[in-house]
């Protein structure tokens, strides 16, 4: 894994080692190995000793989703300690000065940031559609595709049971009286649009990029929502388009060019600019770049987040876990997958071969029990191709939700499933393997379909009192956060490890996509 390059950086950047040097693979090797030496010194140990961290992350990392999944204590205590370690060596650079990711927040916390709102203009969409091959599904349709996803294996009856009480209860997608802070608002998987048509209060956050924010204004205005923009102060501490002591109004692409911030450069300034909201609020993480940018984006993210839950009771958290990821699932899941692999040989003239080819192997090979008697599968769907720095950005996020969650923080963490976003499609290996999926049990979806499935199950987190999120609904093991209402694309319940799958299922989507 390349070195972040020895030219100073502005902002969240990773630690300096003893040669001068910004490395992600020894960052993310101590931070993973501190987070596991409580509750398995042998599997830090292990870390500590793998001197090809992006060939030999994968294991490790599973270890550590076992451990984890024993009881509540170990999923605690493994959270815990990787976010101390993180935050103990990430830091902030600004005008030569390094400092530790708290005491920066603390130091330039001064006002950065003055605020425009677009108001939304259209009538407020008042139930739940879903997007999906070309149709729109609504009432009867949309519950009998959520079955069919459910009784084909590609989400759990968790996510039919959340889907089906939006569906019952049209007036929880009233959502004038939700506040919801999104960084990355402009990313594709980002709820921007369906909290907007659904009357959202949205405190936006993305780059300062012109195209970014007509995109996001433009939305805007088709909605019922509103948009509050962060533009940058003037010299003499004032918001553009002050006139009078008023704010002017502007034309939209004039907002446009104002309009954004750096969560990576100005990740101080922004803490301040959120902290105006007055109203109790959502503080959603859907930003993403790729490589070593990811992780400087969770980590300046929960050094948001840290700051807030310190002084405010009043926030509630949301994440999108990703499905390449290591999971505890129920054995529910893990029987059916035995079932698929058993009977692989039966069906189609693709199965019979596929049984001959030794390289492939089930997706489970054995079940565990947990200190409470539980028995459990661990799913491994990690993608090489992703490598540990989008493995530690993800993580960041999934310890947050354990730790904020088991102090008091409602925290809606749900499981997207593979999705056809821009920086999959780039990947022509990622590419060509989820054309291929559906051979195997697998499937992806397009953006839209998946933006707003998301964003109906963060309404169910904030609207159902007995949702996983809320922190008085009792878990077996916090990690049972990750699972309930998990729509994997049925990597959980296929019957093939996906790793073993992955280069055949590229090369027969490469020939899929010629077709």
């Amino acid at each position: 894994m390349a070195d972040v390059p020895r030219t100073e950086m502005e902002g969240v950047a990773f630690p300096t080692g003893g040669d001068g040097q910004r490395s992600t693979s020894a960052t993310g090797r101590a931070v993973f190995a501190d987070c596991a030496r409580r509750v398995d010194p042998g599997i830090a140990a292990q870390i500590e000793h793998t001197s090809d961290w992006r060939g030999g992350y994968i294991g490790p990392l599973r270890d550590i989703s076992l451990a984890s999944a024993m009881n509540s204590e170990a999923a605690l205590t493994v959270s815990r300690d990787g976010l101390e370690s993180a935050h103990r060596r990430f830091v902030f650079s600004r005008s030569g000065e390094q400092l530790p990711l708290w005491e920066a927040m603390r130091r330039w916390s001064a006002p950065g940031f003055g605020s425009v709102t677009v108001q939304g203009i259209a009538d407020r969409e008042t139930r739940l559609t879903l997007p999906y091959k070309g149709r729109r599904l609504f009432g009867d349709d949309l519950r009998r595709q959520i079955d069919s996803w459910v009784g084909t294996g590609i989400a759990e009856p968790g996510f039919a049971e959340a889907i089906d009480l939006i569906v019952a209860n049209p007036e929880w997608m009233d959502l004038r009286d939700i506040d919801i802070a999104v960084l990355g608002a402009g990313a594709e998987l980002a709820p921007t649009r369906s909290l907007l048509r659904w009357g959202a209060r949205v405190h936006a956050v993305d780059l300062p990029r012109p195209d970014i924010w007509q995109r996001l204004i433009s939305t805007t205005r088709s909605t019922a929502g509103s948009l509050r923009i962060p533009v940058a102060l003037d010299d003499h501490g004032q918001p553009p388009f002050v006139v009078g002591g008023h704010v002017h109004p502007e034309d939209d692409d004039a907002v446009a060019t104002h309009a954004g911030a750096d969560l990576l450069r100005q990740t101080p300034e922004l803490l301040t600019w959120l902290r105006q909201i007055e109203n109790p609020f959502v503080m959603g993480m859907y930003a993403y770049a790729d490589g070593s940018a990811h992780v400087l984006l969770s980590m300046a993210a929960d050094a948001i987040v840290t700051e807030l839950t310190s002084t405010r009771t009043d926030v509630t958290l949301a994440y999108l876990a990703t499905p390449t990821d290591v999971f505890m699932v129920p054995l529910a899941a893990v029987e059916e997958s035995r079932r698929r692999w058993e009977s692989r040989g039966i069906g189609g003239l693709l199965q019979t071969p596929l049984r001959l080819l030794k390289q492939f192997e089930p997706n489970y090979t054995r079940t565990y029990t947990a200190d409470n008697g539980n028995v459990f599968g661990i799913n491994d769907s990690l993608v090489p191709q992703q490598g540990p720095n989008y493995a530690l950005a993800k993580r960041l996020q999934r310890w947050r939700a354990l730790v904020a969650r088991a102090d008091g923080v409602p925290v809606s963490l749900n499981l997207a499933p593979a999705t056809r976003t821009n920086s999959v499609v780039k990947n022509r290996a990622l590419a060509a393997a989820y054309a291929g999926a559906g051979r195997f049990g697998v499937e992806v979806f397009d953006p839209p379909t998946t933006t707003t499935l998301m964003a109906a199950l963060l309404v169910h987190d904030l609207r159902n009192p007995s949702a996983a999120a809320q922190p008085s609904t009792p878990l077996a093991n916090p990690m049972d956060l990750f699972a309930q209402g998990a729509n994997h694309g049925g990597l959980w319940r296929a019957a093939y490890s996906p790793r073993s799958v992955l280069g055949i299922a590229a090369l027969l989507g490469m020939f899929d996509s010629r077709a």
